[in-house]
């Protein structure tokens, strides 16, 4: 958290507190991606019918998309509000680090987790370069949980490792 915070990439829920075992949405997520390019200019709308014109995360999403690192559910919706799971980060930070250049080409072996088929199929390869990269460890020494909600803690230390790994 003094990391993400120090460094401008999240700030705190308001009241000086950071909630760190709270959720983080997609929404979240995707302003702090946005909050590291710098708050870019934006054209367009993100095309999503749940990012309505105004929202706090309005600007950021519609980056996001245009970047291609943020995509929705396929029915037309984003889901700003919706927790972001550790699959869904690990996606959106491996779309990131690709937009940046950075090389994503590394994959681990996550026949060691038991609960590696639950993984999506859009973010397998996303998962096994996170873990690969040393972004995301399994939640035991057995388990992935992808489909787990990614606490406010654990998105702030995916992001440090990313920053620190696309400064090396």
């Amino acid at each position: 958290a003094n990391y993400v915070g120090r460094n401008g990439i999240m700030s705190g829920v308001g009241g000086g507190r950071f909630d760190p075992n709270g959720f983080s949405s997609r929404a979240m997520v995707a302003q702090v991606i946005y909050n590291m390019e710098g708050s870019p200019a934006t054209a367009g709308v993100s095309g999503f019918t749940d990012v309505l014109a105004g929202q706090w995360y309005t600007d950021a999403v519609t980056w996001n998309v245009s970047a291609k690192i943020v995509s929705g559910y396929g029915n037309g919706s984003f889901g700003p509000e919706d927790v972001i799971t550790r699959e869904q980060i690990a996606a959106i930070l491996y779309r990131y680090a690709a937009y940046k250049g950075y090389d994503v080409s590394g994959r681990a072996d996550l026949s060691g987790y038991t609960d590696r088929a639950q993984v999506s199929g859009y973010a397998a390869e996303a998962m096994a370069w996170a873990n690969a990269a040393g972004l995301m460890t399994g939640t035991s020494a057995s388990t992935l949980t992808p489909g787990g909600p990614a606490t406010r803690a654990q998105a702030a230390a995916l992001l440090m490792r990313l920053c620190e790994q696309l400064t090396k």
